[in-house]
């Protein structure tokens, strides 16, 4: 049996692993699926079809699963999908998804959550994130692994945040954040290669001066993004770049532009 306090209340339908941990007054629904290792803390909701995976820690307070906040949605079935080792913190806010995409939430693993952060639907979260106090993202944002969001920052619905990315304090954000860049402000803009962030998950210094040429390319030579995409593609081609790290940071760089829904910040 889970570790259950009693005065939480399991529906007898919700699938928990024997070494689950629930804290007092916490709330799980009948849909809920909760993987080995996982502790839910004292007054949490746990609602909807939401799955779970192993090693998650969930503070007390949080709200996760239940349905979305679009007018839309007319109480479809759609779900919650959360990896494993993610810590979450006090007052969380995770919604199920809708059919505008595919039905689904999805966070990845290994993140870090401060208290009051709000997903909503068909948000995507990648792995290793670090999301701050009062991090807003409406609904249908995607962000990369590895991406830094700060506190009290919003993230308009539809925008695309970059994998190692960084947003500072208080942004602003209504168009999509390329790769490994740094920005803040209001009006939000580029400030610089997150050369921190880079180096503090071993990139070495030819890399990152190559995601510096990157960088170059789209905010300090004048480019159209149509002549920084060509430069970029001149880049890679270059025999040094053929099948190297530096020639996947490139194509991550372009298939992120190529895909940009609303237009880049710069």
């Amino acid at each position: 049996m889970a570790q259950i306090h009693s005065t939480a209340i399991v529906d007898p339908a919700a699938e928990l692993d024997p070494t689950v941990q629930v804290g007092p007054y916490a709330v799980i629904g009948p849909q809920v699926r909760i993987g080995a290792g996982t502790k839910i803390g004292a007054h949490c909701v746990i609602e909807g079809r939401t799955t779970i995976g192993v090693d998650n820690h969930f503070f007390q307070f949080s709200s996760i699963g239940a349905m979305p906040q679009d007018m839309a949605h007319k109480g479809e079935v759609t779900e919650l999908v959360i990896g494993d080792r993610n810590t979450v913190r006090e007052f969380c806010t995770f919604n199920t998804g809708t059919f505008k995409e595919d039905g689904v939430t999805r966070v990845g693993s290994d993140n870090w959550i401060m208290a009051y952060v709000h997903l909503a639907h068909d948000v995507r979260l990648g792995n290793h994130c670090v999301l701050a106090n009062n991090a807003t993202l409406a609904g249908h944002v995607h962000v990369g692994d590895w991406a830094t969001i700060g506190g009290l920052s919003g993230i308009h619905q539809f925008c695309h945040v970059g994998a190692h990315a960084m947003i500072g304090f208080q942004g602003h954000v209504a168009q999509d954040v390329p790769p490994y860049m740094t920005v803040d402000g209001n009006p939000l803009a580029v400030r610089a290669v997150n050369i921190t962030g880079l180096r503090r998950r071993g990139y070495s210094n030819d890399r990152i001066g190559v995601i510096r040429q990157l960088h170059k390319l789209l905010y300090r030579d004048s480019l159209t993004l149509e002549q920084a995409v060509a430069a970029m593609t001149t880049l890679r081609a270059e025999p040094a770049m053929a099948g190297g790290e530096s020639d996947a940071d490139i194509g991550l760089m372009l298939d992120f532009i190529t895909s940009a829904t609303r237009g880049l910040v710069r």
